[in-house]
């Protein structure tokens, strides 16, 4: 599987491009899936359902399925959380996973950048970022695209990967 992050500080628009790059890259036929990075804790899960029952109980990891989906929690308790290749071996092959967050991690990236954050660029200190989406003009040393040139962002990536 070949695979692309989407990087950048709050509110720089990494999930408004990753919703954008999706739709775009599976509209030209292209298979592609995602993984998701959250800082803070999360639930899935609603109070009071079975699955949630179950978890509460103890349960190591609980396949919640019907016709239509199936999701797989799995409760850490305690444990380290998993390096991004430990997920990535969980996903089923698709031509492309797009990576939102995992700043630290080896794979190329395209960094989301909003001037009106105030946020430093990340890119200029990491050479993974290979290309940088930005809602105003930079001069940098790689690629630099309008944040919402989703067509462009989405050539770029594809080119890079070979796809």
């Amino acid at each position: 599987m070949k695979l692309y992050g989407v990087v950048g500080w709050k509110n720089a628009g990494k999930t408004g491009l990753m919703e954008r790059l999706v739709t775009e890259i599976a509209g030209r036929g292209f298979s592609v899936s995602t993984v998701k990075h959250a800082h803070h804790v999360f639930d899935v899960d609603q109070p009071g359902k079975d699955s949630y029952r179950h978890r509460q109980a103890g349960a190591t990891e609980v396949l919640l399925a019907s016709r239509k989906r199936f999701a797989l929690m799995h409760e850490l308790r305690d444990a380290p959380e998993p390096m991004l290749d430990a997920l990535l071996a969980k996903l089923s092959p698709v031509d492309l996973v797009l990576i939102e967050g995992y700043k630290r991690d080896a794979h190329p990236k395209v960094e989301a950048h909003r001037a009106e954050t105030g946020n430093p660029l990340i890119a200029p200190d990491d050479p993974t970022i290979r290309a940088v989406a930005s809602d105003t003009a930079l001069t940098l040393d790689r690629p630099v695209f309008d944040l919402n040139d989703t067509g462009a962002i989405a050539d770029f990536i594809l080119s890079e990967v070979g796809l």
